[in-house]
Parts: C-alpha cells; structure tokens; sequence
C-alpha cells in the first residue's frame, strides 16, 4: 500500500509539471501567434511601401529623362478608340501612284491667298524712249504684253525724333495799349512721360518686343545701338513701369471690372522669383495669381495676372470681392472659402492625376489599372469635346454638354 502510495504521488507530480509545461507551451504558442501576425503585417507594410517607393522612382525618372507631353498614343491598350480597327476598311481599293501624287500637289492660289493682306506697291519697268524704236526698222515699238514678278519687300524699324513746336499766340493792340495782353497757345498732345523723350510708339514697341515677342531689355538695348541709338535697358525699364503706372493700372482696372461680369471664371496661381525685391530674399518664392473669363460667357477673352508675395486665400478674395458666379480651379483650398462662389472642378488635373498614376506603374500593371480607364474616359471626353468644338457653336456645345 505504500509503494502504491508513493507511486500515485509521484504521478500527480509529473501530471502537475506536464499540465504546469502545457500551459507555458500555449502561452508561448499564443505569443508566436500574435508576434507572426505583428510581423506578416509589418512585412505587408513594407511591401507596400516598397511598391511605392518603387512607383516614385519610376515617376521620377520618367519626369526627369522621358517626354513631358501626356499624350496616351504610348501606351498598349487604349480600348475605347480602337482606331485601327474602327478605321480600317479592307474592301476599299489602295490609291494608285496618281491619286496619291495629285492629294499632295501644292494648293493651287496659296501663295496669292497668304499675300491678299499686304499693301501692294507696283514698279513698271520701261526702256528709255530713245531705246524704243525698231532694231530692224527704226519704226516705234509698242507695248504688246506684261511680265509680272512679284516679291517681298521689308522696310526695316527706323527711329526719328519728332519735335512738337507749339505756337503761342497773343493779341498786338492789345499789346500797343497796354492792357493785359491774352496769351493763347496752341494744343499739342501730352507726353506719355513728363520730361522724357518716350513717346507712346516708343513705349509700345519696347512692350511688345518684350513681351509677344519674349525679347529681353538687354536684346533691345543692342538692337536700338545698332540702329545708333544709345539706349540703355535701365532706361526703358523705367518707361515701362511709369508707363504701367500712369496708364495701363487704369485699363487693368476696367478689364476687371468687364471681367467680374461674367458668371463663369477660370482661376490659377503660379510661382516665380523676383530678384532684388525690398525686403525680402532672392530666393523667396513669390506667385503670380491668373484670372480668365470662360469662352462660353465671353467672345472677347480677358486674362488678368496679378502679383502676390503669398499664397495667401486672401488675395483672390479681394480680387473677386463681390462676384457671384463658378470658378473653375486646380482644387487649391484656398478658393474654397470664397462667399457667393461655386467652385469647379479641372479635367485636365484630374487627367493628369491618372497619367501620372499609370507612369508609376509597370508595363504589366498598366494594362488592368484603375488608371489607364480614367485616362481613357478623360481622354475620349476631351476627343468628344474637340470635334463638337470645331463644327458647334458656343450655345450647341453647352446644350449638348447638359
């Protein structure tokens, strides 16, 4: 009886230190557990993040060395055009080598068509009249057909100085009585700049080469040298912002004003650098804020820029201060606090938001993506768009949008 004792002791001990085992081996099976699942969803969040790093990289490098347009001809699937074989028609004949030959052929009158706005000056050449006789006879020779040449003349700038001398008048009886004698002068037309030689033509023409042309101040300033005129950069720098000033600020006005009547506007901001500006670093980014009527409201566009130091909301607040109407904007936040406005979104930027999600992928991954059929849908939207604006009028176009 005491073995038996003992021996049914000495089994409840091992029983405790199995049981005592089996409960540290399911904590410890239970911690692995958890600490897999920790670690599948760590290895899960790199994954992904990977992918994403490698989707930049690929966005970057194709910024950086591939082409900038948005074009989707290089991309593989382009389901919704299928222009090969929506085009194709394998019953009509191929054009022989003369049908081909005659679609090329130069447009017959275009030359005379392109020419049609110029002023045309004639010189008629004639022999002298002692040269006008008969080598044979000696009899008179007569005129018995023309030919015509014609060519190009261009009369390059010229520069000249235009002196207004104004008469001032005053009465001689007058003067022999000794009264007051009236002194009347003559009108003579303002200066756009007191005591300055600019004139308007002058003003205008630096305006225009600098900025329809692009030609830098220090381009003009050599070409007005070479036609013998010293005429330094600083100098028509000046003319321009006293001219700007003087007279165009209360045009830029009005043009707002005209612009402010419209219901629908296109808004933009863009930065720039401007060098030597009081206060502030050369490095500072300043913007420049674009504001347009849509061509649906107005056949006479207006496009107005309007320099900022910020990107502050508070500068297109005070730019449409009053305005109710829709705005159509890139989604910056800072239109969206604008009372009495709705705003609109962009399909351009939204385009490009699927454009650059498909660059970011692989060949492979572009062909299934999310992204290539948002491109396709914009990009059809914007061929529909196209072809109703070369053939409909702006009233047709907006009917059939709605």
């Amino acid at each position: 009886m005491k073995d038996a004792a003992v021996k049914h002791e000495n089994l409840q001990e091992k029983c405790f230190v199995l049981q005592t085992q089996n409960r540290v081996l399911e904590t410890e099976i239970t911690e692995l557990k958890s600490l897999l699942e920790t670690q599948s969803g760590r290895v899960s969040e790199l994954e992904l993040l990977i992918k994403w790093y490698q989707e930049k990289l690929r966005l970057n490098a194709h910024k950086q060395y591939g082409a900038s347009s948005e074009q989707t001809s290089n991309y593989e699937q382009l389901g919704f055009f299928d222009e090969a074989e929506v085009t194709a028609d394998k019953k009509a004949p191929e054009p022989d080598l003369e049908q081909i030959t005659y679609k090329r052929r130069k447009h017959v009158g275009k030359r005379e068509e392109d020419l049609s706005g110029l002023p045309v000056e004639t010189a008629v050449h004639e022999l002298p009249k002692k040269e006008q006789v008969c080598p044979e006879c000696g009899e008179p020779l007569h005129v018995m057909g023309k030919e015509t040449r014609r060519e190009l003349t261009v009369i390059p700038a010229q520069i000249k100085v235009t002196e207004h001398v104004r008469n001032v008048y005053s009465c001689r009886n007058c003067e022999k009585a000794g009264a007051d004698v009236p002194v009347v002068k003559a009108p003579m037309p303002e200066p756009v700049i007191k005591n300055s030689i600019a004139s308007p033509s002058a003003v205008a023409h630096i305006m225009a080469n600098k900025y329809v042309m692009h030609n830098p101040l220090y381009r003009q300033e050599q070409e007005f040298s070479r036609m013998g005129l010293p005429l330094s950069r600083q100098t028509a720098a000046n003319w321009m912002v006293t001219a700007s000033d003087n007279w165009l600020s209360h045009i830029y006005e009005l043009l707002r004003k005209e612009l402010l009547k419209n219901s629908v506007l296109h808004a933009d901001e863009t930065t720039l650098q401007v060098l030597k500006e009081p206060g502030r670093k050369a490095r500072a980014a300043s913007y420049m804020w674009l504001y347009r009527t849509s061509e649906d409201d107005n056949h006479r566009p207006i496009a107005l820029y309007e320099y900022q130091e910020t990107r502050s909301s508070s500068h297109p607040k005070k730019f449409l201060d009053g305005w109710r109407g829709y705005l159509q904007a890139d989604g910056y936040a800072g239109y969206h606090g604008l009372e009495s406005v709705t705003n609109v979104g962009c399909w351009a930027h939204m385009r490009r938001k699927f454009d650059e999600a498909l660059k970011s992928l692989t060949p492979e991954a572009q062909k299934d993506s999310m992204a290539l059929t948002g491109l396709e849908l914009c990009s059809r939207l914007f061929a529909e768009e196209r072809a109703f604006e070369q053939r409909l009028l702006t009233t047709r176009r907006r009917h059939w949008r709605f």
